[in-house]
């Protein structure tokens, strides 16, 4: 059967659906009740006191056959270069597309 997708389309119970209705917005504050003007002075996450532990980890050189994408700064295998500007500097096909 076909659909036509041009058609509004309506709910179960009848009534159709415009994208011009508004959608009711949920609260976006985690708290609750809060206002702009509230501050929320001593909030801390448990366990988030990383002041003193070190980082370790192991950081390999780029290797052959890879390049850096001058628009995300990611390193990226050959393959996946999608444009080579003039200056020698290329973007992946993420970036290009």
């Amino acid at each position: 059967m076909p659909t036509d997708y041009d058609a509004p389309r309506t709910r179960e119970d009848g009534a159709s659906e415009h994208i011009d209705t508004p959608i009711p917005r949920r609260s976006q504050s985690p708290g609750g009740d809060l206002d702009d003007g509230d501050i929320v002075e001593s909030y801390e996450l448990p366990g988030a006191d990383l002041s003193g532990e070190e980082f370790s980890a192991t950081v390999v050189p780029r290797q052959d056959g890879e390049f850096v994408c001058m628009g995300c700064f990611l390193v990226h295998h050959r393959s996946q270069a999608g444009k080579v500007n003039d200056d020698g500097t290329m973007l992946c096909t993420d970036c290009v597309g």
